[in-house]
């Protein structure tokens, strides 16, 4: 190489070491600790010490360790895909040139600013089973079916019961697609009118234009949350956790993956039992993401492809 070349090098590494630091410290140093310590019987008050495969062991007859994954995986199973239809209905219809659209599209993104604690308290106490909002909304439909039918029908005890416990967390994840809908909208505004021109002159109606135009246009906008709403999906902590009051909910019905880790780590100071958790976490959002990816790579179309 010239000396020009070599000093281009060194400017360029110069320039980009502050990330290469930040990348090292904040992301290469905890996976690495991390799995370390999931190796170790870790208290954080004492040294660590060298256990093996211990805590994977304890893992695998866990059964509080196997609730938090069923809970985890019910809870992704239906507010990921119910997230992404949401989202996208309101972004569909919030592009139309309607009067007022700029104050709908504030009022839905609105909620996705608010902070988790306060989300958490306000469905707290909408999903209340004798003074919520939901439930008095429920009532008089409920009525009326019990003097039409004679059934005894009344709103459930969201926050109370196993069965309305993991809907009600769903609900309030439904509060926040507004940052969703922002990104849908995006992409909608470089669909090309033209091909909405001719379509029209060939018959399409709406639906036929919103299959065969609008949604393979923005494919990569809809991968793009299907992947983030997949990763925020599995490490849901702080509303059921403020909403319960410690994360278990009745039953644990509302214990997930990531408020069992931060039980372990913090409340009982099991660390290395915690950074097995987060491992196998990290581990099945991994592959999850891989999976998701190969399966919509045939769906997915960029430009120019």
């Amino acid at each position: 190489m010239t000396r020009r070349e070599k000093e281009n090098i060194r400017t360029g590494l110069l320039f980009i070491s502050p990330w290469f630091a930040g990348f090292l410290l904040l992301s290469v140093y905890p996976l690495v600790a991390t799995l370390y310590y999931s190796l170790s019987d870790y208290s954080v008050l004492s040294p660590a010490v060298f256990v093996g495969l211990e805590n994977y062991r304890n893992l695998a007859t866990d059964p509080i360790f196997w609730k938090s994954v069923y809970n985890t995986f019910f809870f992704a199973a239906f507010a990921l895909p119910l997230g992404l239809l949401v989202s996208l209905t309101l972004a569909i219809l919030l592009n139309f040139d309607l009067p007022g659209r700029g104050i709908f599209r504030t009022v839905f993104f609105l909620p996705s600013l608010m902070p988790m604690v306060c989300l958490a308290v306000l469905w707290q106490w909408m999903l209340n089973g004798d003074l919520g909002l939901i439930n008095n909304a429920l009532r008089p439909p409920l009525d009326a079916v019990n003097a039409l039918l004679g059934t005894n029908l009344t709103p459930p005890n969201w926050l109370q019961e196993p069965v309305y416990a993991k809907w009600g967390i769903i609900f309030t994840a439904l509060w926040g697609v507004g940052q969703a809908v922002v990104i849908y909208l995006a992409g909608l505004q470089d669909v090309p009118r033209h091909l909405y021109e001719s379509a029209e002159i060939d018959g399409a109606n709406f639906w036929k234009k919103t299959w065969h135009i609008t949604l393979p246009m923005i494919s990569p906008v809809i991968y793009f949350n299907l992947i983030m709403g997949l990763i925020g999906s599995f490490q849901v902590f702080a509303v059921p956790y403020v909403m319960t009051e410690g994360g278990d909910g009745p039953e644990r019905s509302l214990l997930f993956m990531a408020t069992y880790l931060y039980q372990n780590a913090f409340d009982y100071w099991s660390m290395g039992y915690a950074c097995a958790i987060g491992l196998v976490l990290f581990v099945v959002i991994l592959v999850l993401t891989i999976l998701a990816t190969r399966l919509s790579a045939r769906h997915v179309h960029y430009e120019g492809n």
